[in-house]
């Protein structure tokens, strides 16, 4: 957590700043759900939940690696979408109280992701369950509008939203013309701070997947390496993963995290989250991260610390 420390009888305010990062959580168990909630692209994910998926995505895993997050006392906490599985009426209200669980809306920002919009009927219905752990710091009330921006300490949070509804067997997600303009205008007036800059979106910005990727990456990409920031969090692989970008002034870091609710099965990690220890480093800054994830036995432990920046 940040702390003042006291040299030369001054009082030095730069301590680091614990960003703590989880996603897809996927909350379980799946309500019950009619016939008529079934239809369409919710047919499929519904047998997809309930032959396979119920199996390795488990609240226990979930509260454990929440509670030893929470132990860390990180200073914020961005959660990177999939809260729900298929967007379900009745999944909303349990995933805004699982979101008042983990931390107050000053201390955690959430964006969609895919699941969180599974169709057209509820796809709206994310703002309105979460809206205040949504807003931007100019836009209370006015959940679900992005990009939204959030400053907490020496962090600029930049909250985007790839999450749209795809028709079955597609996961892909799309920013659109109107949130990438803005976003640009959000990142020329930020290019004139000292801000650690840190951008938020569901879908990682590079996939070989089809039906998976972010279709206007190469856009996103093109904003980043005029403008640059200094920090991407992304979930929807379900995967540990850092890749490099191209920036303005170097290379940037793009980390995703697995599902914060899996089992280890196949090729998919145990579920795990990322603590970024920021701090000022001269003219530069420093980043620190840790991974924490969960074993067989349920205890969470530390997997990797590595100086990322």
């Amino acid at each position: 957590m940040a702390h003042s420390r006291k040299l030369s009888g001054k009082i030095d305010v730069m301590a680091a700043f614990t960003l703590a990062h989880l996603s897809d959580p996927h909350l379980p168990p799946l309500p019950a759900a009619s016939f008529r909630d079934l239809a369409g692209k919710r047919a499929l994910g519904y047998l997809n939940w309930t032959r396979n998926r119920h199996k390795y995505h488990r609240r226990d895993v979930l509260d454990a690696l929440v509670s030893d997050m929470q132990a860390q006392a990180p200073d914020h906490i961005a959660v990177t979408g999939d809260l729900v599985n298929l967007a379900l009426e009745a999944e909303f209200a349990p995933s805004r109280a699982w979101l008042d669980s983990v931390g107050t809306p000053d201390r955690v920002t959430v964006i969609p992701g895919n699941h969180d919009t599974y169709v057209r009927a509820t796809r709206h219905r994310f703002a309105q369950a979460w809206g205040s752990y949504l807003d931007g710091d100019d836009a209370p009330g006015k959940g679900g509008s992005f990009p939204s921006l959030r400053r907490r300490g020496p962090l600029a949070l930049i909250s985007l939203s790839s999450a749209v509804p795809t028709p079955p067997l597609m996961a892909t997600g799309t920013l659109g013309h109107a949130q990438l303009a803005e976003l640009e205008r959000l990142l020329e007036r930020l290019s004139a701070e000292a801000a650690f800059r840190v951008l938020l979106v569901h879908h990682p910005l590079r996939s070989d997947s089809r039906v998976k990727r972010l279709t206007d990456s190469p856009q996103l990409l093109a904003l980043l390496r005029q403008h640059g920031v200094e920090l991407v969090l992304h979930g929807h692989d379900h995967v540990h993963s850092t890749i490099w970008i191209e920036g303005p002034k170097g290379s940037i870091p793009a980390v995703g995290v697995p599902s914060a609710s899996a089992l280890a099965h196949g090729h998919t990690p145990a579920a795990a989250y990322n603590l970024f220890a920021i701090e000022r480093d001269g003219a530069a800054w420093r980043v620190e991260q840790t991974v924490r994830s969960v074993d067989t036995t349920l205890r969470v432990g530390e997997l990797l610390k590595t100086r990322l920046i």
